[in-house]
């Protein structure tokens, strides 16, 4: 396997990683009732458990050059 493709395949259980962690802190937060705060364009947001997207999408171009 060539250094590329290694690259993709780490990027690629990192960014299932990430998802999955996300996935676990709705699921949290949601058991929990309490609000997701986020920072969006420089202000702090609330975020009612039940608006909270239920997963998120990662979207990368594996394609490109590393």
């Amino acid at each position: 396997m060539d250094k590329k493709s290694e690259l993709k395949e780490d990027r690629k259980k990192i960014i299932a990683g990430l998802e999955k962690a996300y996935q676990k802190l709705v699921e949290f937060k949601r058991y929990k009732k309490s609000p997701l705060i986020i920072a969006k364009n420089g202000e702090i947001q609330e975020i009612a458990p039940e608006n909270i997207q239920p997963t998120t999408v990662y979207i990368t171009n594996y394609d490109r050059e590393v």
